[in-house]
């Protein structure tokens, strides 16, 4: 089981989930036309560093807790896989989606 990003990450990519990966498996994209992450289940190793790391709480640690979202990391992964590095966003900066809070 990998770790998933979810739809909470769409259109705020806060990319502080990549600089702890140690596997680099989070590959950024556009997606519905928004920044968007994804972690490439092939390649995680579920070490779970990631998963404090997002302010916004996007990632979940099984893809049973967001099975649809785990099929679009799946599926945008390989097409992302050799996406540049984005800047890390600092984490005290604002959600742009008003449904997102900050859960640090």
């Amino acid at each position: 089981m990998s770790y998933v990003i979810n739809e909470k990450c769409l259109g705020e990519r806060y990319a502080s989930c990549v600089a702890v990966c140690p596997v680099d498996c989070i590959y950024p994209g556009q997606y519905q036309s928004k920044e968007f992450m994804v972690i490439d289940p092939d390649v995680c190793i579920t070490c779970g560093a990631c998963l404090p790391e997002c302010p916004i709480g996007a990632i979940v640690e099984s893809e049973d807790y967001s099975p649809d979202w785990a099929k679009i990391n799946k599926e945008l992964a390989p097409q992302w896989k050799d996406s540049p590095k984005v800047p890390e966003r600092p984490k005290d900066d604002p959600p742009r989606n008003p449904n997102n809070k900050l859960v640090q």
